[in-house]
């Protein structure tokens, strides 16, 4: 896991996103001849190969946290409406057996796992309008919650409900720009609800020791018809390119859960491009992208020259487009 570490200046993680959001920054690498170059959002367009095929993930962020007060519910899962696994903070009081009192809800723990994730009883379901005053956008620890933040925090394309975080690199993408790529370039949508799988932090300084979470997706029957005609796939987003990853060809309208884990020696079956943010250190979204570009060191020289040029860090942050 040292292997994936960097030190970044606190200064480059990014609190709020560009605005516009094509504005961004955007890094193109090339693996062909390991060329760096500076650019913005707004050009990827002249940076995408003829004829490939852009694949987005069309998942929506739900408001999977709960706050009542200095009590803190992160839903990772919903089981069933009353029964939910989550992420507590401070999770003293939720001890196996015992029922807190939330005020509007009651919660009891039925179960803590071996990674510290709480089965819990609800009082109400998790739907209950009730509820709606203490739901929040699931922004990421080092960006400070800011419920005004919360549609940018959504892609232009989102639309079923399921993730937990966003997925970052579609962040970019503005209607306009989307709908001028699509007279020029195939782009299918597929769905892959971010969960514990892309976020959970890894711990095993052995990286082949890290057990990746299941995360669900889904591919309708016209994205697989769009994709099986693809000569060249550009995944937008390490989350398009995991259910990509975890598919083989002719697609097919399928959905099931996916654990895949990516890492240096990998080889991509379907993913030839990927347009991605810039990744926390030690995180499995950097490790997918190091297998991509084929080198640690080399994503040690890319991400040196990101940090040493100012680029912005992490979900709200600048993009990169790996070729």
């Amino acid at each position: 896991m040292s292997d994936f570490d960097f030190n970044l200046p606190q200064e480059l993680i990014a609190q709020t996103p560009a605005r516009p959001r094509d504005h961004a920054r955007l890094l193109i690498y090339d693996r062909r001849n390991q060329s760096i170059k500076d650019d913005y959002f707004y050009n990827l367009e002249k940076y995408l190969p003829a004829g490939t095929t852009l694949v987005l993930n069309n998942s929506k962020v739900e408001k999977a946290r709960l706050r009542f007060g200095s009590s803190e519910i992160f839903i990772v899962e919903s089981i069933n409406p009353t029964t939910v696994r989550a992420m507590i903070r401070p999770g003293k009081k939720f001890r196996v057996g015992v029922e807190t009192d939330l005020g509007v809800l009651k919660v009891k723990t039925v179960e803590i796992d071996e990674q510290g994730l709480r089965t819990l009883s609800l009082s109400i379901p998790l739907d209950d309008m009730r509820l709606d005053n203490y739901r929040l956008t699931p922004l990421p620890p080092y960006i400070a919650q800011d419920e005004s933040l919360s549609e940018e925090y959504q892609t232009v394309y989102a639309r079923p409900l399921g993730s937990k975080a966003a997925p970052t690199a579609g962040l970019h993408f503005t209607s306009d720009q989307l709908e001028h790529i699509k007279k020029h370039w195939p782009v299918a949508e597929l769905t892959l609800h971010v969960g514990l799988g892309t976020f959970a932090p890894v711990k095993a300084e052995n990286i082949n020791e890290h057990i990746m979470h299941h995360e669900w997706y889904g591919v309708d029957a016209l994205a697989a018809k769009v994709i099986n005609s693809a000569k060249h796939i550009t995944a937008v987003g390490t989350t398009s390119a995991r259910t990509l990853e975890s598919l083989n060809r002719p697609f097919k309208a399928t959905s099931g859960q996916t654990n895949i884990f990516i890492t240096p020696g990998y080889k991509f079956k379907n993913v030839d491009a990927l347009v991605t943010n810039f990744h926390l250190p030690k995180s499995t979204l950097l490790m997918m992208v190091g297998a991509l570009i084929g080198s640690v060191d080399e994503l040690h020289r890319i991400y040196s020259h990101a940090i040493a040029n100012g680029y912005r860090f992490y979900s709200f942050g600048d993009a990169m487009l790996v070729l």
